[in-house]
C-alpha cells in the first residue's frame, strides 16, 4: 500500500495523527507527513481510518 498526502488540501486537522500514530505526524507547520518508518505499520486498519477520517480526504491510499 502506497499513501499519498495532498499538501495542497492538508488543513491539519490531524485526524491521522490520531487515529494512526505510527504512521503520520505533523510538521513544524501543523501539517501531515509520514513518519519516516512507517512501513511496519501500513498493515491493519488504522491507515484506512486515519484516509477516511481526514476532514478534506487530503489522503489516498493506492
Amino acid at each position: 500500500m502506497q499513501i499519498n498526502i495532498d499538501r495542497n488540501r492538508c488543513v491539519g486537522a490531524a485526524q491521522c495523527v490520531l487515529t494512526a500514530p505510527k504512521v503520520f505526524t505533523q510538521d513544524d507547520d501543523g501539517f501531515s507527513e509520514l513518519l519516516p518508518d512507517h512501513e511496519e505499520a501500513l498493515e491493519g486498519p488504522l491507515v484506512k481510518e486515519a484516509a477516511r477520517a481526514c476532514p478534506v480526504q487530503a489522503i489516498t491510499l493506492t
